[in-house]
């Protein structure tokens, strides 16, 4: 990618027999790239991860925020908490990312929400050293459990302080974790993060993480 050239465009990455579709979002001189798994029952229109995702690209970090299921495949319930499916996506868009002209130069990171958070952190698993950055926000990290303690990824876990239940899974999440990583609970907030001042909170943490560990030479 010429590093002098903004991009913006819609998308279309190959998984098997579904095309998933994506809002690319690059600005000038980015050296990394966020792929927004979402939580179950929200999509890649998401106020509040297009919101993240707006303060990230103000940080110079491009984002893509993606369908990973199709609209038929969210009206099924079980659909949404299939984590292996939501990872084999994850895992076929980090590879088109990987190919691409415009990205492939790009240090990946993940930002997850909710079951999105389980399948960005089983995605990274796999990866290793290739997704350099996680960040859950209010996630499900419980959900990957098996693939916890082979993350590598430096991982940052943003939680409602008003969301107990959440807490207390990702305290356990926490301690099977073995990568660099921190915990920050966010005093007020409930599981969607509605509270005033709460999103922007997780946004300027996000980004502040994402910065740290994106904004490096890539490896080859």
């Amino acid at each position: 990618m010429n590093k002098k050239e903004a991009i913006e465009k819609i998308v279309n990455i190959p998984d098997g027999q579904v095309n998933m579709i994506g809002s690319l979002e690059i600005p000038a001189g980015a050296t990394g790239i966020v792929v927004f798994a979402h939580g179950s029952g929200s999509s890649r229109h998401s106020p509040r991860n297009n919101y993240v995702a707006a303060i990230l690209r103000s940080h110079g970090l491009g984002t893509l925020l993606l369908d990973l299921l199709t609209v038929g495949e969210d009206t099924d319930y079980e659909m949404r908490f299939n984590i292996n499916l939501l990872a084999r996506r994850m895992l076929s868009t980090t590879k088109w990312l990987q190919e691409q002209d415009d990205t492939n130069r790009l240090n990946i990171g993940y930002f997850g929400a909710s079951t999105g958070a389980a399948a960005a952190l089983q995605t990274a698993a796999i990866l290793g050293d290739q997704i350099s950055a996680i960040v859950s926000r209010g996630g499900r990290p419980d959900l990957a459990w098996p693939y916890l303690k082979n993350v590598k990824s430096p991982t940052l876990l943003l939680v409602g302080g008003n969301d107990g239940v959440v807490i207390e899974l990702n305290k356990k999440a926490y301690n099977e974790i073995n990568a660099v990583k921190q915990m920050d609970v966010i005093p007020g907030a409930t599981h969607l993060f509605e509270e005033p001042g709460t999103l922007e909170t997780v946004a300027e943490l996000a980004a502040n993480w994402f910065v740290k560990y994106l904004f490096r030479h890539k490896p080859e």
